[in-house]
């Protein structure tokens, strides 16, 4: 995790980067020079200037840049339901493999991330990969993780590279044409974190501050309808953010309140500001091929829900921030969606 600066050390930084924050109608003013050259790129030229380099793959963007997929008013959460037969005859490549493949960040903090004392990947996602594969095999660390970038997930289940992808994945029509989902494991709500605590503020707010997203991630198609004025800087991973905002590069992060919650945890001198912006469903995506693992993780599911342990890990990883989480409740339809 990232080391946790004090609050006279965010405000220095937040100087040094001429950023004026007021929260409650959010203004973000920069006192950079004028540009010397008057053309569309100055502005982000400008902007990208600092003593840090960007983080790996990091690049700015103006939010009107392109238009954003459309909103989903409801997202289609129907699933294969799970049914009365065994792992070896839902899943027999995977179960004679010994070992089931799963796809996750390894920086994402609450949810799937490397902890630095035990050396062992932990969080919610973590622990929900464990229990898959507790009741395929009987043994919760029959588990090979493999690590997959955001832009990466839907490929890396294509080709056979993973055969679970459990990293904040939201069930969007877009998705539901190139894979299957179980059931939602996680209601998130879409928030923002600043680096100063303060009120209430929304993406619409912000006029000409940088904003921190996740490239391809429903949040920053939430960004470019909401505050086409703003500038984004897109990361291939949330954790990114963190950085960005420690650096001056960014005023703000906007994420699902689930990824904020462990930004927060990493960096208290932040706060989370405003919650509900929109409603996000993670689910596990899985191959269209393999409709078997489906109802094998929906089993997983319904068995965490009816024994308690899906409230046990949510209480013991989001409890502190995010208290009075509620596991999804399914919706079953016998054939796939389209």
């Amino acid at each position: 995790m990232m080391p946790t600066p004090n609050r006279r050390r965010a405000s220095t930084r937040s100087a040094r980067v001429c950023s004026a924050l007021v929260v409650a109608g959010l203004t973000l003013a920069g006192c950079t020079q004028p540009p010397l050259v008057d053309d569309p790129y100055s502005r982000v030229i400008d902007q990208a200037k600092g003593t840090f380099p960007l983080p790996s793959g990091a690049v700015y963007d103006a939010a009107n840049s392109r238009k954003p997929q459309p909103e989903e008013a409801v997202a289609d959460l129907s699933t294969l339901p799970p049914d009365s037969e065994t792992p070896e005859q839902r899943i027999p490549d995977i179960v004679k493999r010994g070992r089931i493949i799963v796809g996750v960040d390894q920086s994402l903090n609450l949810l799937s991330f490397r902890d630095f004392a035990s050396g062992e990947l932990a969080g919610f996602e973590v622990s929900l990969a464990q229990e898959i594969a507790r009741d395929i095999f009987g043994n919760p660390n029959a588990i090979e993780f493999r690590y997959v970038d955001s832009t990466e997930r839907i490929r890396a289940l294509e080709d056979g590279t993973v055969d679970v992808v459990l990293r904040t994945m939201t069930v969007t029509s877009k998705r539901r044409e190139q894979v299957l989902f179980s059931a939602p494991y996680l209601h998130s709500r879409a928030g923002v974190l600043v680096s100063s605590p303060g009120g209430d503020t929304q993406p619409s707010d912000v006029k000409d501050g940088r904003i921190c997203v996740s490239r391809s991630s429903t949040t920053e198609d939430l960004i470019r309808r909401n505050s086409p004025d703003s500038m984004l800087l897109l990361v291939g991973n949330w954790s990114d953010c963190l950085v960005a905002l420690q650096n001056g590069q960014a005023e703000v992060v906007v994420a699902d309140d689930t990824i904020l919650a462990g930004i927060n945890d990493q960096d208290p001198s932040t706060a989370i500001v405003q919650r509900g912006l929109s409603d996000e469903y993670y689910a596990a995506g899985i191959a269209k091929n393999n409709p078997g693992l489906v109802r094998q993780v929906n089993a997983t599911l319904e068995r965490m829900s009816t024994d308690g342990t899906w409230q046990k890990i949510y209480d013991t990883w989001f409890g502190p921030f995010l208290p009075d989480g509620e596991q999804p409740t399914p919706t079953y339809a016998e054939s796939e969606a389209k």
